[in-house]
């Protein structure tokens, strides 16, 4: 079936100006996207993988309460990033044992919705201010390519002591989803990128992303439904795109 739509009325749809999209515009953008990103924590996975971690660690009320104040936009992503990890300072040991006690959970039909992406041709990408060593499963369970994630790193001595981050990383400071796709837009040369998340920093994507779909099936942030070109708390929508009955098919 066709997967475009028309090509003058598709550059109209992303001329316009944030928040003047109607529901059936972004379903027929999302219809025929070159690419779809997700944030990881709370939209691909029903878990906050740093808090996960800091639980762990012994410490995650601590940690849990710059999240949701870096979440909610009122403090830098980055001063949250450098603080948590400070508290936590997990090391490798302690990077595997989260693994192993704490299984991905994706979120509800969200491997529905990721197999019909792929199905249609699709490319995904993972863009998370998370932890490459713990978002690289979740790529690999959802059949998305490593090379497809722009997340965070961190970093070990070689006892397996934690020593830091890479800061070079786009996603280690706010603004860098931002900059995370508009580097995958210059790389493969696409017209049309689509951004899912749940969080400030994935609202801030938008632009360059040509639409930004809130999520708020495990956590609805006010900015973010206010905010978003269009706003679900289930993946089932998303999923009606790209269905038999679809008029977008």
């Amino acid at each position: 079936y066709q997967r475009r739509v028309h090509g003058d009325r598709l550059i109209g749809l992303l001329r316009m100006p944030k928040q003047s999209l109607t529901p059936d515009q972004v379903y027929q953008l999302l219809h025929s996207a070159d690419a779809v990103c997700f944030d990881v924590d709370s939209t691909v996975s029903m878990d906050e993988g740093i808090d996960v971690l800091a639980d762990v660690c012994g410490a995650g009320e601590r940690v849990a309460a710059f999240t949701k104040e870096a979440m909610n936009g009122n403090i830098s992503f980055e001063v949250a990033l450098e603080n948590r990890l400070n508290i936590i300072h997990p090391s490798i040991q302690k990077v595997q044992e989260c693994l192993l006690k704490h299984p991905i959970r994706l979120t509800p039909k969200m491997s529905i919705f990721m197999t019909l992406l792929q199905a249609n041709n699709i490319p995904i990408f993972l863009i998370s201010g998370g932890f490459r060593q713990m978002i690289d499963p979740i790529a690999k369970l959802l059949q998305i390519p490593t090379t497809n994630i722009i997340a965070n790193n961190l970093l070990f001595d070689n006892n397996g002591d934690y020593v830091g981050y890479n800061p070079r990383e786009p996603t280690s400071r706010s603004g860098g989803k931002a900059k995370a796709i508009q580097s995958i837009i210059d790389k493969y040369n696409y017209k049309t990128v689509v951004m899912v998340g749940d969080g400030v920093t994935d609202l801030e994507a938008r632009p360059p992303a040509s639409v930004f779909i809130g999520y708020g099936g495990v956590a609805t942030r006010p900015a973010v439904q206010q905010g978003a070109d269009l706003f679900i708390t289930s993946w089932e929508p998303l999923i009606a795109v790209f269905g038999q009955q679809s008029h977008f098919s």
